[in-house]
């Protein structure tokens, strides 16, 4: 079974990055070394991983990045 993974980061200049991935430790990893270009996190370095929901079915964890972004 999957797991998915709906994060939000705190960022440098203390605004806030909310996102989903199925394994939250390579795509943390990925925003705090700047690896995803153009990405809102890429500039606003050093990150601060704040909260991170788990889900086992995709659908639940994309309405939750939606009601979370509004």
């Amino acid at each position: 079974m999957k797991n998915y993974f709906v994060y939000i980061i705190k960022c440098n200049d203390k605004s806030f990055y909310t996102g989903i991935t199925n394994n939250i430790d390579d795509r943390f990893n990925q925003h705090q070394l700047g690896q995803i270009p153009n990405c809102y996190t890429n500039k606003r370095r050093p990150l601060k991983l704040v909260l991170v929901e788990q889900f086992s079915d995709v659908r639940q964890a994309i309405a939750r990045e939606k009601q979370i972004k509004g």
